[in-house]
């Protein structure tokens, strides 16, 4: 196994010069950066094409454009972040002033995946530079065209004591993960994010985990079908239905169940052709094993369109399953590609007893005209984020952060919420010293009395 001791040694030594501290320098980083990936989006573009058969208008939405828009919004912000925030004082401080100073953690470790790899990896980046951190980027060697696309970027514009890529497999993850980092940001599936949480419990390393999970998305009575069809079926099947927070199950209202699955499958054909299999930009599923994973859940149910796949490319048709109850193993886990199955419900309570026996989602998605419901759903379930009348689109927003709860991540980031993930927030009060408050000794007269009059 690898040793990236003298890397992160090094990285630490860099980080104590205290130059990432500079305000200009995580500005002037954050510029090169964005730069770089304008100046290179033709070879982002056919990286991701030849790891994933992403279309150009899909790698750009979905990846480029969204941390270009990421980093325009820090590169504009980022000196009203890093100021020292001022707080009030209580009476018992009298002629004391606070302040909480956000500060880097040092050197972070940014582990990416493959579903979205060039985004899950600078989103984070853009977070660690901002808030003045040195970083190493672990990207997955399942898009490995991409990692490679990262890794010459990288390489060709940071110092490798700033920022360093670092490619390999699971063992240099594994590697990685036994060196003391100062923080560990990881984006990937719940039972990784485990292992990954229990090697930084054994340095007391902090991290954020952006993870997955079953994410419903619930359709009710009174929704706007036609909208509501075509924003589910872009959700679900943007990039293959390989997103962590894609629609994972679909609960319809018995009353528009069969309106609504007739518009779906007009809708898929609207945006993916009678023939999605032949559909040049329809992203793949990323390797053969997942792809046999996920062939393997066809048989669950009744398949109401779809279920057509092309092992040779990897492909596997947008494909609705009905008649599936939670017993069915497609209920199992996080589905993570191209098929969605269908529930159907009376009433809206018996919906959210069933998502409460299951663990916390990453996101939820309610469709529905009625304000009473839409609370009722949104105060009931415990989510990481998600949307009324919309799905995936609260991702985009750098208003808002972006994680889970419970086994569906911990930690948020996005906009601020990126700079404040990377940040310490250090609290210093400073106290005067033109007078003293003689009551806080034990030698005061009457002390413990007068103490009692202010902390009560």
């Amino acid at each position: 196994m690898e040793n990236y001791t003298p890397l992160i040694t090094k990285q630490k030594s860099f980080f104590r010069t205290e130059t990432t501290k500079k305000i200009d320098y995580r500005l002037n980083a954050l510029q090169k950066l964005r730069m770089a990936i304008k100046n290179n989006e033709q070879e982002i573009i056919n990286a991701l094409r030849a790891d994933l058969n992403k279309s150009e208008f899909e790698a750009y939405t979905s990846e480029i454009g969204f941390v270009l828009q990421e980093l325009r919004f820090t590169i504009k912000h980022l000196r009203s972040w890093v100021k020292p925030k001022r707080v009030k004082t209580p009476l018992t401080h009298i002629g004391s002033r606070s302040f909480i100073l956000p500060e880097p953690y040092g050197v972070a470790l940014i582990i990416s995946p493959w579903n979205y790899p060039f985004q899950l990896a600078i989103a984070p980046l853009i977070g660690a530079i901002a808030a003045g951190n040195c970083a190493v980027i672990k990207p997955s060697e399942l898009t490995p065209k991409t990692s490679e696309v990262l890794a010459k970027l990288v390489r060709d514009i940071f110092p490798k004591e700033y920022i360093s890529i670092v490619e390999g497999d699971a063992e240099t993850s594994q590697a990685l993960l036994n060196e003391q980092f100062d923080y560990i940001f990881f984006t990937g599936s719940v039972s990784v994010g485990k292992i990954i949480m229990e090697a930084a419990a054994k340095h007391l390393i902090p991290v954020t985990l952006e993870l997955g999970g079953k994410s419903p998305c619930i359709v009710h009575k009174d929704a706007n079908i036609k909208l509501a069809a075509k924003r589910i079926a872009w959700g679900k099947f943007t990039n293959a239905g390989q997103t962590c927070i894609a629609p994972d199950y679909l609960y319809l209202h018995k009353s528009i169940k069969e309106q609504f699955l007739q518009q779906f499958k007009e809708t898929i054909i609207e945006l993916y052709g009678q023939q999605p299999l032949n559909n040049k930009t329809f992203t793949r599923i990323v390797s053969l094993r997942h792809f046999k994973r996920l062939t393997s859940l066809l048989d669950n149910g009744d398949i109401f369109i779809g279920g057509g796949f092309n092992q040779e490319k990897l492909t596997i048709e947008p494909t609705v399953l009905t008649k599936i109850t939670w017993e069915d193993p497609i209920m199992q886990d996080e589905i993570f590609g191209p098929i969605l199955p269908v529930l159907e419900y009376e009433e809206l309570p018996e919906v959210l007893e069933d998502i409460h026996h299951h663990p916390k989602p990453l996101a939820l998605y309610i469709f529905t005209e009625s304000n009473t419901a839409q609370e009722k759903v949104l105060n009931s379930v415990s989510f990481g984020g998600g949307c009324v009348n919309d799905t995936v689109y609260h991702f985009a927003s750098p208003y808002l952060p972006f994680g889970g709860v419970g086994s569906s991540g911990i930690g948020a980031y996005h906009g601020k919420g990126n700079f404040d993930t990377f940040s310490h927030q250090k609290s210093v009060l400073k106290q005067t010293t033109l007078f003293d408050i003689p009551y806080r000794y034990p030698n005061v007269k009457n002390g413990l009395q007068k103490i009692k009059f202010f902390m009560k």
